[in-house]
């Protein structure tokens, strides 16, 4: 009889537990959604984190606020996530393949378990990076920069201040067999502004972020990180076409703490979903080079177990030192 009651209390347990949460979600969100953005304000992380913010706000009825937690490479954003107080009101729109995916090669501690510490939504969008160098140069090609590096002997530096840039800038370097400095910082904009007053040779960045900066004339792109050409930038060839084979192309989507209740995360899901159809989302994403790529928690799981795998590989060849 004890063995029943026991049985009965816990299936009562779990009932109301489920009743509980099913309750929270359809109230859900009584007051502002907060997200984090793990970049500084006006890089593309932070234009696509806002699109997508002011895009929920008008699904769910309430302000969705973006706050900005740069710096790390992505890690202090992603951490700021993790350890929130789990109940919805914290989320974070996330390049998650160049920030949980790497960060256990690129960093000797780790305050969060990517694949514990997490719940999902899903996948929204990949973006890939470009290859910039200062336009009052005769660079105008990969080649013409490797011969310049050659040249150079060593005397020569990058910016960094993303995994993803990082890497493809050691695989890059090292694909040619030139010793290049690394400089980091804290945002793009302050590495290629270094880069615009002759402090650095060259950069990689995101897509988003370089577009209206090249259209400017502020730098000149000489190739892109993804397996295909940028529907942005559709003369700039890859850096597989220039000669140094590359594919890389972070892919974001959604996250929030664990042990958020599983019905606001669905709901959450659902609406970003919808935001993901939407005609203004589709034009939003050809504008600023990204390519769609919906998926389920599911996917983003699987994706993310993927390409930690593949950023292990990535570190290797790179010959990057954990920090």
């Amino acid at each position: 009889m004890r063995g029943a009651a026991r049985l009965y209390m816990l299936i009562a347990g779990v009932l109301l537990l489920g009743g509980v949460q099913a309750s929270l979600a359809q109230d859900y969100p009584a007051r502002e959604i907060r997200t984090i953005c793990p970049f500084a304000p006006g890089t593309g992380a932070d234009i696509i984190v806002r699109f997508y913010a002011s895009k929920l706000a008008e699904i769910a009825g309430k302000p969705v606020i973006t706050e900005n937690r740069a710096g790390a490479q992505g890690l202090l954003g992603t951490e700021a996530v993790a350890h929130a107080k789990p109940d919805g009101y914290t989320i974070g729109i996330n390049p998650v393949a160049s920030t949980m995916a790497a960060a256990p090669h690129i960093f000797k501690h780790l305050s969060f378990d990517p694949l514990k510490d997490f719940a999902f939504g899903g996948t929204l969008m990949s973006v890939s990076f470009v290859l910039v160098a200062p336009p009052n140069t005769d660079i105008r090609t990969v080649a013409d920069l490797t011969k310049y590096l050659k040249e150079k002997k060593g005397d020569s530096f990058y910016g960094g201040s993303t995994n993803t840039g990082i890497v493809a800038s050691e695989l890059y370097t090292h694909a040619i067999g030139v010793d290049v400095k690394r400089v980091n910082y804290r945002s793009a904009f302050d590495g290629l502004n270094e880069m615009m007053s002759g402090r650095l040779d060259f950069y990689f960045t995101d897509v988003t972020t370089a577009l209206g900066q090249i259209a400017a004339g502020r730098y000149r792109p000489l190739a892109v990180t993804g397996s295909k050409r940028s529907a942005a930038l559709p003369d700039v060839p890859t850096m597989t076409e220039a000669g140094v084979p590359m594919d890389f192309a972070p892919w974001w989507g959604t996250i929030m703490p664990a042990g958020t209740p599983k019905p606001i995360v669905a709901k959450l899901a659902g609406w970003l979903d919808t935001v993901s159809a939407m005609p203004e989302t589709r034009a939003f994403l050809a504008k600023n080079g990204l390519e769609p790529l919906p998926g389920d928690a599911a996917m983003l799981r699987a994706l993310l177990i993927k390409d930690t795998a593949r950023w292990g590989e990535w570190v290797r060849l790179a010959q990057i030192e954990a920090q």
